[in-house]
């Protein structure tokens, strides 16, 4: 089908299309709009990567758009939303507006009213709704990337019960979902009322093979020589055979700890392959990256990446991931190791993908389980990109005979999995019911009943009465806590179950609650709103209430890091012993019903939960980012992902200790300032100047300035030596509200720290980890300490 066939789209579509490159439609996309993708009708689009199941969401939303619509494209990852916003902007060339939201989920983004296309996580989406966002109602069509994600235990829930609500509030709502090849697609369009559109075909070639020996048997039954030399590895072999021919490789492996050591040994393997000019803009691209941070990582990251080479994995920052994607687009980078969380979405094809590892630790399975089919599936996928490679490769790698056979029943010729529902899980149910009753979807147990058999768990389930019994569950639960509450009945009824000899209790119970007013309390519409898992809020609540005294900054801490919505640090073997000594020491800075060392579940809890806040306290101590994440063993991503979690959830906490009228509201106000900014409590007015991060509000304060007004009064000799940067300075001061911020003709004064200095022990002095002697050292000196705050 060619573009010049299509029409209902908007006035300048097709020749920008076509100044793309794009002539005519590939066969699944020509099939999509048959189906009526651009006139409205629901569909689902199972289809292998790389196969334009984007341009069949940017039909099916411009042509809404073009009706007078307004199209949502719903992504599961961050990172895919910023990408997914970049590509839609082209369209505001010819009038067509976008914009992206994925955090911030008290708000409801009412700028979004005004735009065509919004670009948002499901996350976000369910927030909104939560809401109550008014131009959620004005939606015609949605567009749901990677709907088989359905089948994730943690996000799946909330994009199930997401797409339910949307299409409750917009009844003729056009869904676009969006998904790999799966064994049940048909079902997930039966309950999306949409028709399905399945597809193996591929813009290119994807030959897929195991790597055995010095060859690769691919499925077609043809091979390919890649010899293994002495004693390089096997994807060692296999990417300085690709590499070889200007193409570039990806390597999937299990954990970041493989992913990091693979990258070095690769590195060494591309590095001969690269010209002059590649190794002048490699070494730029380091440089990039180390000023992103200076942990451990980002330098270990620079390293290899001066070499070619790269690692990706979820500890990475986020402004790391995006050099490493961005470059290895560009085909600059010739390898990337990564663990899994590659394949979700973010386009990186390549023309080699290698999956070293199909097996990874599953604590459920007490060890190593086989990866399931459709996630190999998804990283063969990204071999191959349309236009710069004649085909794609994906390759297993096989030890002997037996495991080459192995690989190809289990992966090359097997279909993927059925997608299969997680709704009901009773931490999944907790949020979500309590959602529906605060945001009125659902007044009384049947309503709520018959709004979950909208779901796709409804379509699915064989077990008679789960769902019913679960919502039952979640309901007391949330009823005890004072999120809910229940009035009113119809005892007549009621009766006349109880007379039947037939009637089970638990009929009676449910008759008796079938009529029941279901309503949110303000403390339930305070938790929906927040975004708050409700067990988390509970704990929250119970924590404040528990206190005797003004708690520390410590004990709230360890108070949210309990909370489901915070992921804890694993307690790594020995550390037991060290948190159970700093346990008892802190004891009575803790908050709600301690437990004693014989509850052992409860209790290594609470000890988890005591080391993720030890992290958060030395980091509001001012302890240096390369210190933090050698001392708890982690990535400068999983650093600043706690951060945020914790910023998020001491945020919620200030609320909800106002909903209940709790005397330490201002103690939890001044914790979440700290986490936010990572400083002491003395530098929290300086870090309120814009450009003035944990670093330099140290530098300031050692010299004198504690305050913005000291900014406007003091010598700003004594400023330009304190920052030692001309411009930095200059901007300080005119953000701090100096009448004149120049520094033309200013001389640095450079002040005797010796005698002004306070509070510059690097955040040592007092830290949790400290008192379980896990330091020794001094901290590193201020000057070369790095901040989240300041860049």
């Amino acid at each position: 089908m060619n573009l010049e066939e299509l029409s209902g789209l908007p006035p300048g579509a097709v020749s920008h299309f076509q100044a793309e490159g794009i002539e005519s439609l590939y066969p699944p996309q020509a099939e999509a709009v048959e189906a009526g993708a651009t006139d409205g009708d629901s569909l689902v689009a199972a289809v292998p990567t790389a196969s334009g199941k984007t341009m069949i969401a940017a039909l099916a939303m411009l042509s809404a758009i073009e009706r007078g619509g307004k199209a949502l494209y719903i992504v599961p990852l961050r990172a895919l939303a910023s990408e997914k916003k970049a590509e839609f902007e082209a369209y505001e060339e010819f009038g067509v507006s976008v914009g992206v939201t994925t955090g911030n989920y008290e708000s409801t983004d009412d700028w979004l009213a005004t735009r065509d296309i919004v670009v948002a996580t499901s996350e976000k989406v369910d927030s909104l709704v939560r809401n109550g966002a008014d131009w959620l109602s004005e939606l015609t069509c949605v567009v749901s990337d990677e709907v088989h994600l359905i089948d994730d235990r943690n996000r799946g829930p909330t994009l199930e019960v997401t797409l339910a609500k949307l299409r409750a509030l917009n009844p003729a709502l056009q869904v676009v979902a969006l998904s790999a090849t799966v064994g049940n697609a048909g079902e997930i369009a039966d309950w999306l009322d949409a028709e399905l559109v399945a597809s193996d075909w591929r813009p290119i070639d994807l030959q897929m093979g195991v790597h055995y020996g010095n060859a690769i048997s691919f499925d077609d039954g043809g091979k390919r020589e890649v010899p293994v030399d002495g004693s390089e590895s096997q994807e060692d072999a296999l990417v300085r055979d690709i590499v070889a021919e200007d193409a570039s490789a990806l390597v999937f492996v299990n954990s970041r700890r493989n992913a990091e050591a693979a990258a070095r040994r690769l590195a060494n393997v591309v590095a001969p392959e690269l010209d002059a000019d590649e190794q002048e803009a490699l070494e730029e691209l380091a440089d990039d990256i180390r000023d992103v941070s200076d942990s451990e990582t980002s330098t270990d990251l620079a390293a290899a990446v001066e070499k070619g080479a790269a690692f990706h994995h979820a500890g990475l920052a986020s402004e790391h991931r995006s050099l490493v994607e961005d470059a290895f687009r560009d085909r600059l980078l010739k390898v990337i190791s990564a663990t899994p969380t590659l394949a979700a979405g973010v386009n990186t094809p390549a023309r080699r993908v290698i999956v070293r590892d199909w097996r990874r630790f599953d604590p459920t399975a007490g060890g190593m389980a086989p990866l399931d089919v459709l996630e190999v599936h998804q990283m063969m996928g990204r071999a191959g990109r349309p236009g710069l490679d004649p085909y794609g490769e994906a390759v297993l790698l096989a030890k002997s005979h037996d495991e080459q056979d192995e690989l190809f029943d289990r992966y090359i010729w097997a279909d993927a999995e059925d997608v299969r529902s997680k709704l009901a899980a009773e931490p999944a149910l907790r949020t979500h019911v309590l959602a529906t009753i605060a945001s009125g979807f659902a007044r009384t147990r049947d309503g709520l009943l018959s709004f979950m058999n909208e779901t796709l768990y409804a379509s699915q389930t064989t077990e008679r009465g789960r769902l019913e019994s679960v919502t039952d569950t979640v309901l007391d639960y949330l009823e005890r806590n004072d999120f809910i509450e229940r009035e009113g009945g119809n005892s007549s009824t009621s009766q006349s179950a109880a007379d039947d000899p037939f009637t089970s209790a638990a009929d009676l119970a449910a008759e008796a609650d079938r009529d029941v007013e279901l309503r949110a309390t303000n403390l339930g519409h305070t938790v929906s709103r927040l975004y708050l898992d409700p067990m988390s809020a509970a704990e929250i609540v119970h924590g404040l209430e528990s206190a005797d005294a003004r708690p520390t900054a410590m004990g709230l801490y360890q108070l949210i890091a309990r909370t489901p919505d915070m992921y804890e640090l694993y307690l790594r073997s020995g550390e037991d012993d060290k948190y159970g000594q700093l346990y008892y020491e802190l004891e009575d800075e803790l908050l709600g019903d301690r437990p004693s060392e014989y509850e052992d579940d409860r209790f290594e809890d609470w000890l988890a939960a005591l080391k993720t806040g030890a992290l958060l306290k030395d980091w509001a101590d001012e302890m240096d980012e390369d210190r933090l994440t050698e001392r708890y063993s982690i990535g400068p991503g999983d650093l600043r992902g706690k951060v945020e979690t914790a910023e998020w959830l001491l945020g919620a906490a200030e609320t909800l200790a106002a909903e209940i009228e709790s005397d330490w509201s201002v103690a939890v106000r001044e914790a979440r300032a700290r986490v936010e900014h990572g400083v002491r409590e003395e530098l929290l007015e300086l870090v309120g100047v814009r450009g003035v991060g944990r670093k330099r509000a140290r530098q300031l304060y050692q010299v004198g300035i504690e305050t913005p007004a000291d900014l406007r009064t003091v010598d700003k000799g004594v400023v330009l030596g304190a920052l030692r940067g001309t411009k930095t300075a200059e901007n300080i001061l005119e953000n701090a509200g100096r009448e004149d911020p120049s520094m033309d003709g200013v001389t640095p004064v450079d002040v005797d720290h010796g005698a002004t200095q306070r509070g510059t022990d690097g955040g040592t002095t007092g830290s949790a980890s400290e008192h379980i002697g896990s330091g020794g050292e001094a901290d590193a000196d201020e000057e070369n300490q790095s901040s989240l705050g300041d860049f």
